[in-house]
């Protein structure tokens, strides 16, 4: 029988076993793929010294297929919770090393536990993802538990931010788990995700594409609007989680941390007064306007690679977080098109789940024209920005700095669609349409009759848009509440949002479903 003392050694043995992974071989390979192993990452992404593991011990049971007897440290994935910046963040992190990071029974039940507890202790949920899917021999277990990862994912929706990293190969129905969550994180030449693999397409297709062009860090940030940010590496990627973390909120009952803020003795942005180029046809920096808005001039952009024509990001001003959609016009103009409709409207109910006040910065000519546009459904995809507008309740604060034209001006959170305060520059342009295609129509019998109809059209361009193409029609009919200086704008901000911080929400919550 053995005494107290051995126990304890024979606990320590068991520990140092379950710590070693799949073993020095299979950790020699990992790293020799320049990526770290499951508890590496967890050190990578935690406060030092504040991982508490759980489930350290659990073990599969499956007897199919030679895995009676087959030990795999820990069933493949390391779960627990710790701190991020001094605040409760649970972490699981799958181990490419023991099982290829597998998925069957024990391993997803690891997961759903800490998803559990992280949305009963109201703290983020963060999965580091390298696996190699299902376990086979697990079968029917195996699609189980995945099943039961994405009933959590999509019932936490919206009660605790969920962040998925992926590290490695992520395939098949692995990849709905991420994609269910809020802000996926792809780690360039380490990431790859797909529902179908190249040699299945190629089989099927005939079609042959490699890994990395199917469905790795770059095309997933760029082209399918997947992901939400690319990194260069792991360390990278870590620092880039932890940095997201620091604008959000623990759960959805709390509000974003405040950063303490020091007012400055003079608020005003005098840059801002040149911003605008006087030729409306013109191109400017939105990244600019931001920068000079922010504190610091410090931002954190969401999906800065994908539907480049808005701009998506959380910064502080004044110390609160907001989160920030404004149109880029050094993209397509800043008109609305189907990706970026997506985009913002996710980014808009996130923020409004999770209590975080929205900033419209609005630059836009309309939206985008064309055969191709209308096929992939602009209406049905452009409705999605007016719901999530119109259904958000937190502070809303808009600024017009230009171009606000027709329905684009609506779906940009105009005073009609719930804006709390709206701002308007001397140089906006509130009309339904630009100043030339309105004097076509408006203007089109004096213009045809005309000696000179060339002439005569420059002159109504010109005095259609004295009359309209400015924001004081709109200021008199209070739309827009104040016309200011561009300069004012960060000291009219930081008031607004002084003032809208306990702003009523409507009873109940809702989640960030997938767009």
């Amino acid at each position: 029988m053995l005494g107290t003392q051995d126990k304890i050694l024979e606990l320590r043995a068991k520990t140092e076993k379950v710590l070693q992974g799949g073993g020095p071989k299979a950790i020699e390979k990992q790293h020799a793929a320049g990526k770290k192993t499951a508890r590496e990452r967890i050190d990578l992404l935690m406060d030092p010294g504040t991982f508490q593991e759980l489930d350290r011990f659990v073990s599969h049971r499956c007897n199919n297929f030679g895995m009676a007897g087959r030990e795999i440290p820990a069933d493949g994935v390391v779960c627990g919770y710790g701190k991020v910046n001094g605040r409760l963040v649970y972490v699981y992190a799958q181990d490419f090393t023991a099982q290829g990071g597998s998925l069957g029974e024990m391993h997803a039940a690891k997961i759903c536990k800490v998803m559990d507890m992280a949305a009963k202790s109201g703290a983020p949920i963060i999965g580091l993802n390298d696996s190699g899917g299902a376990r086979i021999q697990e079968a029917v277990d195996a699609l189980s538990g995945y099943g039961q990862i994405f009933f959590r994912n999509s019932r936490y929706s919206g009660v605790v931010p969920q962040i998925s990293v992926i590290m490695g190969p992520c395939a098949g129905g692995a990849v709905y788990s991420p994609a269910l969550t809020d802000f996926i994180f792809m780690v360039e030449r380490e990431s790859q995700m797909f529902i179908t693999g190249p040699q299945v397409i190629e089989a099927i297709t005939g079609e042959e594409v490699s890994a990395e062009e199917l469905g790795g860090a770059y095309t997933h940030n760029t082209v399918s609007g997947v992901a939400h940010f690319r990194c260069e590496t792991e360390e990278d990627c870590m620092a880039q989680v932890r940095a997201l973390l620091g604008y959000l909120p623990s759960n959805a009952e709390e509000k974003p941390p405040v950063q303490p803020y020091e007012s400055e003795a003079d608020e005003l942005r005098p840059a801002l007064n040149e911003i605008i180029p006087d030729n409306p046809d013109m191109p400017y920096d939105m990244k600019d306007v931001i920068a000079e808005l922010v504190d610091n001039g410090i931002f954190f952009e969401v999906q800065p690679e994908y539907a480049d024509n808005i701009i998506t990001c959380f910064a502080r001003v004044g110390g609160r977080s907001v989160g920030i959609i404004a149109n880029q016009p050094y993209s397509m103009g800043g008109c609305l098109d189907v990706n970026c409709s997506d985009k913002s409207a996710r980014f808009i109910r996130f923020c409004d789940a999770f209590n975080i006040p929205l900033l419209n910065l609005v630059d836009v000519p309309g939206f985008l024209p064309g055969t191709d546009q209308e096929y992939a459904g602009i209406i049905r995809h452009g409705a999605k920005m007016l719901y999530a507008y119109s259904t958000a309740d937190v502070p809303k604060i808009t600024v017009v700095l230009r171009k606000a034209y027709g329905g684009a001006y609506l779906a940009m959170c105009s005073k009609d669609l719930g804006a709390d305060q709206v701002f308007a520059w001397p140089t906006a342009q509130i009309a339904v349409m630009g100043a030339e295609g309105a004097a076509n129509i408006v203007f089109r019998k004096e213009i045809s009759e005309a000696p000179d109809p060339a002439a005569a059209r420059a002159e109504k361009i010109e005095e259609y848009r004295e009359r309209f193409a400015n924001p004081y029609v709109a200021a008199e009919r209070g739309f827009v509440d104040m016309v200011i200086e561009p300069s004012e704008t960060r000291t009219r901000v930081i008031n607004a949002l002084e003032i809208l911080e306990n702003k009523k929400k409507r009873v109940g919550r809702h989640g960030n479903m997938p767009l």
